[in-house]
């Protein structure tokens, strides 16, 4: 079920339900579409996000929401958990539900804001979030055993970028699962990922969603030893 509601802010939501595969579904606020869009302050042009993808951060993601389905079984146990360009952070919000030490991250200056709504919809509790801007370091963030992903290929130099990122917060043995709809620039990145000591598997992901709807895609499970 799908419940539009008009905002004052500028741009219009809506409320659905996500299924999750082998767990319960997530009530989730996003974008009315892909038309909408806000920056009365510049910050998201500062961030270096233009006004065509604006709004891409706030929408749900088939590969969003196979890569919630991949969290809902993935053993989480002693692992700190990094989501790289969330957006609405459904991965991240089934790693929390299930009490894994996660923490979200993207670059959008209303991420955080759809994020503690939808928390407040699932009855969650606060979650982690820090700004993972991949162009621009964050000392803060620190490392993680497992960062996970959803979509994030799908520019040019979002391969250099990402594994940069990556490689600045990988904790030692650490492992990457990004669940990409074959975008063009995999290979690319895999030979990045391969420069900084990771091996690659890969996984056709073919199974519809939970709604049926046809999805193509693979899981890209990179591993680096520790040591």
């Amino acid at each position: 079920m799908t419940q539009a509601l008009a905002s004052p802010l500028g741009y219009d939501v809506k409320f659905q339900r996500v299924g999750v595969g082998g767990g319960a579904d997530l009530q989730i606020r996003s974008l009315l579409d892909k038309q909408q869009f806000s920056d009365p302050f510049g910050l998201a042009l500062a961030a270096g996000i233009s006004s065509a993808t604006w709004p891409l951060f706030g929408l749900v993601w088939p590969s969003a929401q196979k890569l919630a389905d991949l969290m809902q079984t993935w053993d989480l146990k002693g692992k700190r958990v990094l989501e790289l360009g969330c957006g609405l952070a459904l991965a991240s919000l089934v790693v929390h539900r299930r009490e894994g030490n996660v923490t979200a991250s993207d670059c959008h200056p209303l991420t955080e804001i759809f994020l503690k709504a939808n928390l407040q919809l699932n009855a969650l509790p606060p979650l982690p979030y820090e700004t993972g801007n991949w162009g621009r370091i964050n000392l803060g963030l620190g490392a993680f055993n497992l960062q996970i992903a959803s979509d994030v290929l799908y520019k040019r130099n979002h391969p250099a970028q990402l594994s940069g990122f990556i490689q600045e917060h990988a904790a030692d043995g650490a492992e990457v699962l990004i669940v990409d709809p074959n975008r063009g620039t995999r290979s690319a990145f895999h030979r990045d990922m391969a420069r900084m000591g990771f091996s690659v598997t890969e996984l056709l992901m073919n199974e519809p969603l939970q709604d049926l709807s046809r999805y193509r895609g693979r899981l890209l499970h990179y591993k680096r030893d520790a040591g």
